[in-house]
């Protein structure tokens, strides 16, 4: 069940972002990472921060896009910090209601 599962990080920009994203992911027990616009490339920033989760980052997808990501997804979640996160594609894929902005 939790290799259907998939982490997207959209438009990283510190490597060490990457490397702790997939550490999270190592300890609840998903695998399935994707960068998508990445900034910057994974680096030993990245591998260092990563503890004992390289495997993941030697399997990472990049993408081109947000909606290259999600393409093949049933149901989306999406997080930010950042009130310009683009939802707008994200709220097209749903069928079962609205996904609402909560940066206002």
């Amino acid at each position: 069940m939790l290799s259907n599962i998939r982490v997207v990080l959209v438009g990283t920009s510190h490597p060490g972002n990457i490397g702790s994203t997939a550490r999270a992911m190592k300890t609840m027990g998903l695998s399935t990472l994707y960068l998508a616009e990445p900034r910057v490339e994974p680096d030993g920033h990245s591998i260092a921060l990563a503890a004992g989760a390289s495997d993941i980052l030697k399997h990472l997808v990049k993408v081109d896009s947000l909606a290259e990501a999600i393409a093949d997804c049933s149901l989306v979640i999406a997080t930010s910090a950042q009130s310009h996160f683009r939802l707008a594609h994200v709220r097209a894929k749903t069928s079962w209601g609205e996904i609402s902005d909560r940066s206002t």
